[in-house]
């Protein structure tokens, strides 16, 4: 697995990472991020961190914030949740009962927000990410795309913690290159309604390189593909969610444009797993995290009749402003890095979806 800057090894039960450090950071109190020389000192030291690594997780009673936590919990990290709700939900994390190493903050992050223990790592997840949401809370999402990201990197930069940031595919906007890699700049319509968040992503990854850069920030970017899976909101606009409402309750699928537009989708569990890889990493670029299969959106019905044996027809709409035509990952760098590529297909993937969600919870 190629490492780059500090590396992170998990040993039994041990985090041990490489860094340039001083002599009076060496020992049980260093956490992750520290990985700059100390003035006037040089040479890699090997430190153990402790046992049992604390992650905060920024909107974790989201959709991908709540399965990052169960994740990490399954490995064996503390976790704190931080969620006001405004798009997350309590029911995606009540199943957790785990007061020794799991405990919900309520807090709004566009204001100053501090965390009163120790943070290895910081999961910066906290965003509306569905075009109703988006929509509906447009200067919300560029106030959390721009003071939430600053006021997060400070608390990482504070406890010395690993800071990854969830970024999006969007930041590359109606792609004219593709699949998209990383090196791509992105074809985005900034003043379009889309460009709230398009926008508050692209901003989010300039001050965390900033961090990086100046303040020397261990951080991440992942740019998220789009991903599927239980607890997704049913009307949250998008197209695996919705195609599966209304198959489920056999009704008619609603398709925008003609259905050519293409998409690649990745099941959380992937995604996840992803995720996790690249905070361990010690990486600093921007990385993509997304399933390279490509679908059209008819295609994408389809599947969702075959899986569902619905019989319903399709309908189709008018597209919305500056709907991309197509999107798929490059991710020659996830798999020279990370060693990750996906491994759900999208069938297996909708099915597994079904099963764990339940028709009542899909239908809404």
């Amino acid at each position: 697995m190629l490492c780059v800057g500090s590396s992170v090894c998990h040993l039994h039960q041990e985090i041990i990472f490489t860094a340039d450090v001083s002599p009076s950071s060496t020992g049980a109190d260093l956490v992750l991020g520290e990985c700059g020389p100390a003035i006037g000192q040089s040479g890699p030291v090997a430190v153990i961190l402790s046992a049992v690594p604390t992650c905060l997780v920024n909107g974790g009673a989201g959709f991908l914030g709540s399965h990052l936590c169960d994740e990490l919990l399954a490995r064996g990290h503390r976790v704190i949740c931080a969620d006001n709700f405004e798009t997350g939900s309590l029911a995606n994390i009540e199943h957790i009962r785990d007061p020794e190493r799991f405990r919900h903050v309520n807090v709004d992050i566009i204001e100053p927000y501090e965390i009163d223990e120790s943070v290895d790592f910081v999961y910066h997840l906290a965003s509306p990410a569905s075009p109703i949401d988006y929509l509906r809370l447009p200067l919300h999402t560029l106030k959390v795309g721009s003071y939430g990201t600053h006021h997060t990197l400070g608390l990482a930069k504070r406890h010395r913690a690993r800071f990854l940031i969830a970024s999006t595919s969007e930041v590359y906007g109606d792609p004219l290159e593709h699949p998209q890699s990383e090196s791509y700049w992105g074809h985005v319509n900034p003043i379009g309604p889309r460009g709230v968040y398009d926008e508050a992503k692209r901003y989010a990854e300039a001050l965390t390189m900033a961090y990086h850069r100046q303040q020397g920030v261990d951080t991440a970017i992942v740019r998220i593909f789009n991903t599927y899976g239980s607890r997704m909101r049913p009307h949250d606009g998008r197209a695996i969610p919705t195609f599966l409402r209304q198959a489920l309750a056999n009704r008619p699928l609603t398709v925008f444009g003609n259905g050519s537009q293409t998409r690649s989708f990745c099941f959380v569990s992937d995604l996840i797993r992803g995720l996790i890889a690249l905070a361990e990493s010690g990486y600093h670029e921007p990385c993509n995290i997304g399933n390279p299969d490509e679908y059209t959106l008819l295609e994408l019905a389809e599947a969702v009749k075959e899986v569902t044996g619905a019989d319903s027809e399709i309908l189709f709409e008018a597209l919305p402003v500056d709907d991309p035509k197509q999107r798929r990952p490059d991710i020659a760098l996830a798999r020279e890095l990370l060693n990750w590529a996906p491994e759900v297909s999208l069938r297996d993937g909708l099915r597994r979806t079904i099963d764990s969600s339940g028709i009542e919870q899909l239908v809404g």
